[in-house]
């Protein structure tokens, strides 16, 4: 009993040794088909691969480059007008109110053309105070018609008298006129307005300028539209320039 045993123990053995190979071996599941053992270790071509997404910031910054440009270019625009108008409503103020205080001379704005060519209706006629003994034939001065309603005339002297006490009178005509001014003006005063330079049809803008609604449109629409403008720049400006140098950009997960 003891021999059988001891012969039969190797083959009993070499049986499980044998299960314990096929337990162990490769399956195969079909033709050309491998399954990975559980034991194997896993090589980096069976890792998972990292997929980096493309992030929400990329997204919008590059579908949103036109969009962002037409933003851009109609706030400067916008900003344009403003500062166009507050400087149209500075030059204005200027040359109607300041100038005139520092530098003594008078506006006009002619109304009829019986001066034309040399100054056309909506042309700005620009005097200075001259003392009328200084006054000759050929100037052209703005005065008061001494008939009528007493409107501010401007004309050319043709002919310059002296009345009974001493002073000075004129006879005028308009150069587009056929005739002579139907009255002698005495000056009076000791100065007179003397034409001195026209500009042209900057009478007209003076007179659109005085108007109520471009009167208010210039004080208060002109700043909301700098204002805006202003407000426009900021909301459009890239955050990448004001994004600090250096920073690190986010990196994806590999997913391990």
């Amino acid at each position: 009993m003891s021999t059988i045993t001891s012969i039969n123990e190797p083959a009993v053995q070499g049986r499980r040794s044998a299960t314990q190979v096929l337990e162990t071996a490769e399956p195969v599941t079909g033709p050309g088909t491998a399954v990975t053992p559980a034991s194997a270790t896993p090589t980096s071509a069976t890792r998972p691969t990292a997929v980096v997404m493309p992030t929400e910031a990329g997204i919008t910054a590059t579908g949103s480059g036109k969009p962002s440009a037409f933003r851009r270019i109609a706030g400067k625009v916008v900003k344009g007008i403003g500062v166009g108008m507050l400087v149209l409503a500075a030059v204005v103020f200027l040359f109607l109110a300041i100038g005139p205080r520092i530098f003594g001379y008078q506006t006009s704005t002619m109304l009829t053309g019986s001066m034309a060519p040399l100054i056309n209706p909506g042309d700005v006629v620009v005097t200075t105070p001259t003392p009328v003994r200084d006054i000759k034939v050929g100037d052209v001065i703005t005065y008061h018609i001494p008939v009528e309603d007493q409107r501010v005339e401007t004309h050319r002297i043709t002919e310059i008298t002296t009345t009974a006490d001493g002073g000075v009178a004129v006879q005028t005509k308009g150069d587009a006129n056929n005739g002579i001014d139907p009255w002698i003006a005495t000056l009076q005063g000791k100065t007179v307005d003397k034409q001195v330079a026209t500009i042209p049809y900057v009478g007209n803008a003076i007179r659109a300028l005085r108007e109520p609604f471009v009167m208010n449109t210039l004080m208060y629409a002109a700043p909301a539209i700098l204002v805006i403008g202003m407000l426009a720049s900021i909301w459009t400006k890239d955050p990448k320039k004001s994004a600090p140098e250096g920073a690190a950009a986010p990196q994806a997960s590999s997913g391990e």
